[in-house]
């Protein structure tokens, strides 16, 4: 590229800092001087709506279609995206070329010590269903209430008292260096969405200087795992409304998936797991597929390939 080349991506104070991350280390392996990235804010529609649910509202593609379009329309170059914000069917027009490393894959509990700890009916912040269900499923007593907005704003929503407790990531909070807040939940308890603690890079898929480049970033074990969540979650059709957790751990290209889905109230769970070598979707869509075979109604209804 002859000019400075640019990255898209969110605006939020978060979004800012993986953009910074994804920039330095082009800028490191190019050997190309610092700040020679040109970081691209786009205000998506999931920035702009932040009084209702996703899910309300037409899900994940709020946080990248503008995005998409500035990428397609060659306004940016390529652009970083937190893996569990992004749709697990995408544009053929573009391509996911690097998945970054990921280490912070749990979920954190901010505003008490441990989720026994919270108060018989506590008042839980989420607008996610996965979060929702396992929540209600550990704890049937607690009030669930939408809560929306940047990490900052959620914080403050509990400090103010409109909440007795929220769930963010760990990834998230450790990128903002705030590790010190919450406390992380057990596995048992609430597995990650499908992606949850990864950054990936997308460029066009006619851009081969980009995806020469990009590729130098692509950490071969995370995506081995997250394609593999993704794998799971695309076969079982499911949408912003429906409670879908998915962990692939891999070792030696040796690949550990864990998954479950859910009922809306958390009544009803199934749970499953499967290993398998590499690169390779054929085992999560055979488990997505038997995991809903012997799924009650309360969970089958919630997803189109029931």
């Amino acid at each position: 590229m002859r000019r400075n080349p640019r990255l898209g991506t969110r605006g939020s104070p978060l979004a800012m800092i993986q953009a910074r991350k994804i920039a330095s280390a082009l800028e490191v392996v190019e050997r190309w001087p610092a700040g020679h990235v040109e970081i691209v804010p786009i205000v998506t529609s999931g920035d702009r709506i932040a009084d209702r649910p996703l899910a309300d509202v037409g899900g994940k593609g709020l946080w990248t279609k503008e995005i998409d379009a500035a990428l397609l329309a060659g306004d940016v170059d390529f652009a970083v995206h937190s893996m569990k914000d992004v749709e697990v069917v995408r544009p053929v027009e573009i391509r996911l070329a690097a998945i970054r490393p990921r280490v912070y894959l749990q979920d954190k509990l901010i505003g008490a010590a441990s989720l026994d700890a919270l108060r018989q009916g506590a008042v839980v912040g989420t607008s996610s269903p996965r979060r929702a269900a396992q929540l209600l499923a550990a704890r049937p007593d607690l009030k669930i209430v939408p809560i929306r907005g940047n990490v900052e704003t959620r914080i403050k929503k509990l400090e103010a008292g409109e909440v007795d407790a929220t769930i963010l990531s760990a990834a998230g909070l450790h990128r903002l260096r705030l590790d010190h807040i919450g406390v992380l939940l057990p596995l048992e308890v609430m597995l990650p969405a499908p992606g949850q603690g990864a950054l990936g890079v997308e460029c066009r898929a006619d851009a081969s200087d980009c995806m020469q480049f990009l590729k130098m970033l692509d950490d071969s074990a995370s995506r081995c795992a997250v394609m593999a969540e993704r794998a799971f979650a695309r076969e079982l059709g499911g949408s912003c409304h429906t409670p879908i957790a998915a962990l692939a751990t891999v070792e030696h290209m040796k690949v550990r998936l864990r998954a479950e889905i859910l009922s809306e109230d958390g009544k009803e769970r199934v749970r499953d797991e499967i290993s398998f070598t590499g690169l390779d979707e054929r085992p999560p869509i055979k488990l997505a597929r038997a995991m809903l075979e012997r799924a009650p109604e309360s969970i089958r209804g919630l997803f189109a390939t029931a």
